[in-house]
């Protein structure tokens, strides 16, 4: 069931599960209307025959393919350009856009409506054709509608500031998660737990990265406590342990709780929102992009982010005791969304300033592990700026 619902989630964000959609609906509203003839009114049958639909279907069809190839081409022109100016691991954001996917699902069920209704036609189906003229009339609207958001939704698809709210939210939401279920409703795993010594290990079945973690199946499958050794995130090994059983359990079952596939997700992942946000600031502070304002809006929005978890009253989340995974730490998340541009904007004490301040507030955090974090990196990125600074005026600033 778990596996069930991780591909459900993954099939709803595809575009072309919602352009099938659509597609079938066309089909059946065409479908509808004809057999639905025979209770359309003689007068009203006569008065709109085939030939006064057929023109608006031809025309809506032709249009439509038009359309339709002019706004995937878009699509991807936008996709391609958000990969090389922020980074590549915000497609999986961008594909999963519902206003994007909405659109172009009208526009292509639109043209499989018309084409469907046009073959009909002229196989000599004509009786519903005013039953035909309503339909096409609420999808001529549906359409117009549609233009109307994607031309809105063009203006910001594929920017930098489109890419930062995307990586944000998606950030957002994981931390907020996180900070309900740090150990996905088991128990944490730290250094102080004791695994059992006759514990046996489980070994992954494929080599790939950790995507997600089934704990209720986990302790499902199991009469006795599971020590999970990976989170989400992790790359794991085939044959490699995965966990560690303790008590009679069946392995195989135990195995398929864990999906693993060949890239980070963000199901079970909150580190992966901070590592997109670091890696755009990156980019922007790398040579060839050299734009450090960039860097300084990452700064604040991981910032914001951190402290608001920081401040989120923490929820151990336990349903599963039996079940051990181990819990991201504060650690991890500031350097997952800081380290990089502490390192990368050493050089340049427009940038260094707002992080250390940002390093600063983040002490002053009610989460003491974070607090802690925040200051061992602040002091980390003060010795990238003493090493990467070259003029004695920046170097005082910054002390000062």
């Amino acid at each position: 069931m778990f596996r069930a619902l991780i591909l459900l989630r993954r099939l709803s964000s595809q575009l072309w599960l919602r352009v099938a959609m659509f597609a079938v609906l066309a089909i059946l509203a065409v479908a509808g209307a004809h057999l639905a003839a025979p209770l359309v009114p003689e007068a009203l049958s006569g008065r709109f025959g085939a030939q006064a639909v057929v023109p608006v279907l031809s025309i809506l069809a032709s249009s439509m393919l038009a359309v339709s190839t002019f706004s995937l081409g878009t699509m991807v022109s936008v996709h391609r350009g958000a990969a090389g100016t922020a980074t590549p691991r915000v497609l999986q954001l961008m594909i999963a856009d519902g206003t994007t996917q909405t659109v172009l699902s009208v526009f292509i069920g639109a043209f499989v409506y018309a084409l469907t209704a046009l073959i009909l036609f002229h196989a000599g189906f004509d009786g519903g054709a005013p039953l035909v003229l309503g339909v096409t009339l609420l999808v001529v609207a549906g359409v117009v509608i549609a233009l109307i958001r994607w031309i809105g939704h063009l203006t910001t698809l594929g920017t930098l500031g489109d890419a930062l709210s995307r990586a944000e939210a998606q950030a957002s939401a994981s931390l907020a998660t996180l900070r309900r279920q740090p150990a996905l409703g088991a128990s944490p795993l730290t250094a102080a737990t004791v695994i059992a010594d006759g514990a046996r290990d489980l070994p992954a079945p494929v080599s790939g990265v950790l995507q997600a973690i089934d704990v209720a199946g986990l302790a499902a499958c199991s009469h006795g406590p599971v020590w999970v050794l990976k989170r989400p995130g992790a790359v794991v090994l085939k044959g490699a342990p995965i966990a560690r059983i303790g008590g009679e359990a069946d392995d195989a079952a135990l195995a398929r709780c864990f999906v693993i596939g060949k890239r980070r997700s963000y199901d079970q992942d909150p580190g992966l929102g901070l590592t997109v946000l670091s890696e755009i600031a990156s980019r922007a502070l790398s040579p060839a992009v050299n734009d450090p304002g960039t860097a300084i809006e990452v700064i604040g929005t991981v910032q914001r982010l951190l402290w608001d978890w920081g401040q989120a009253d923490p929820d151990d989340g336990l349903r599963h005791p039996r079940v051990f995974v181990p819990a991201l730490a504060a650690a991890d998340l500031v350097e997952a969304g800081l380290a990089p541009t502490a390192r990368d904007g050493a050089a340049m004490i427009e940038v260094v300033r707002p992080l250390l301040a940002a390093l600063k507030t983040l002490e002053q955090s009610r989460d003491p592990d974070l607090s802690r974090a925040a200051d061992a990196l602040a002091a980390r990125a003060r010795a990238h700026a003493e090493t990467a600074l070259r003029l004695a005026e920046d170097r005082a600033i910054l002390d000062a």
